[in-house]
């Protein structure tokens, strides 16, 4: 089985990121790091990958308004550095439809809950810990799951369960629920390295 070569895309701080980088350069996750790419150039993960020695690129609507040409670009920077697998962390932005087919089963994504609830089209960050208390939920969670063409209506990978405790507030239950996400995501990745989530093979 061919050794997992990730391309990592946030578009802000990067601390999912982080943990992926830092398990990979320690040997806890059997995978190499070879590209972080974010469409904002002001992100913090750009500077992490720069610190990790790992090629950051600002890939974005601004140098390319086109949204095929954007796709273009994001694909041959995937390709150009043997990537095999997205993990998309944080990343604000839809994928296009080029990037999408090539990489059709090897896209995954993390989301703050316990998808189907809680998820959706403008359901990122703190609105999901907002809605969650407002519901009245005893516990959410974090969910790994493929990408396709909808907001997280992909395959389900793994699914852990985050408690809601009495008093929570929404930066509480985001703090424990990112924090879950760190160790959740490397997780779910090393199993995937290990075969234990069979993804197909990369097209192409």
């Amino acid at each position: 089985m061919p050794k997992l070569n990730i391309a990592v895309f946030a578009s802000h701080g990067g601390s999912n990121a982080q943990a992926i980088i830092d398990a990979a350069a320690a040997g806890r996750l059997d995978a190499a790091v070879k590209a972080v790419i974010s469409n904002n150039s002001q992100s913090g993960v750009l500077e992490r990958a720069k610190q990790a020695g790992i090629p950051g690129f600002h890939l974005s609507s601004k140098a390319y308004p086109e949204p095929k040409a954007l796709d273009r670009a994001i694909l041959d920077t995937l390709i150009a550095q043997d990537v095999n697998l997205i993990a998309l962390a944080g990343y604000m932005k839809k994928l296009g439809p080029q990037t999408l087919a090539a990489y059709a089963g090897r896209i995954v994504n993390i989301h703050p809950s316990l998808l189907p609830k809680f998820g959706g089209h403008g359901m990122y960050g703190h609105r999901v810990h907002e809605a969650v208390l407002a519901a009245g939920e005893t516990e959410t969670g974090v969910t790994m799951h493929l990408v396709d063409g909808e907001y997280d209506e992909g395959p389900v990978l793994a699914q852990s369960v985050v408690p809601v405790e009495p008093g929570d507030s929404v930066e509480t239950l985001a703090a424990r629920v990112l924090h879950r996400e760190h160790s959740f995501y490397v997780e779910t990745l090393g199993r995937i390295a290990a075969g234990e989530i069979v993804l197909p093979p990369l097209n192409g």
